[in-house]
């Protein structure tokens, strides 16, 4: 049976996306691995969980991506607070033309412009 093992997003520079998603989902290079200008692999805690690959790319951001990361959030509040700390760590809101009338999630985009989503898993 397969399993997903890491999800990959092309960068345009590996070391400023490894800091941000390793401090974003509390990450660290896999085995310890020096973060290269090409290509690194991010696991979390203890190696459970899906792993995060970054690898140089110099193809455009596309504005409506086909595959984007979900990160859950507890609650309202919870994603508030996470939304804040994701800005905090250089994340940048999106003006994002497809919201539902009530959104239940936030749509950013990491220092690179990769797309993602801050869901309230309360709703």
């Amino acid at each position: 049976m397969l399993k997903i093992g890491s999800v990959v997003l092309g960068v345009a520079d590996v070391r400023r996306a490894a800091a941000f998603w390793g401090e974003a989902l509390g990450y660290a290079p896999r085995g310890g691995e020096e973060v290269g200008d090409r290509w690194v692999v991010l696991v979390a805690p203890g190696g459970a969980g899906v792993q995060v690959a970054l690898g140089r790319s110099e193809s455009a951001v596309q504005e409506h991506p086909r595959v984007h990361l979900d990160l859950y959030a507890d609650d309202a509040a919870d994603q508030t607070a996470e939304v804040e700390r994701l800005v905090g760590l250089g994340a940048q809101r999106v003006d994002w033309d497809l919201y539902p009338e009530d959104p239940d999630f936030v749509v950013l985009a990491d220092p690179d412009g990769n797309r993602f989503c801050v869901i309230d898993t309360s709703r």
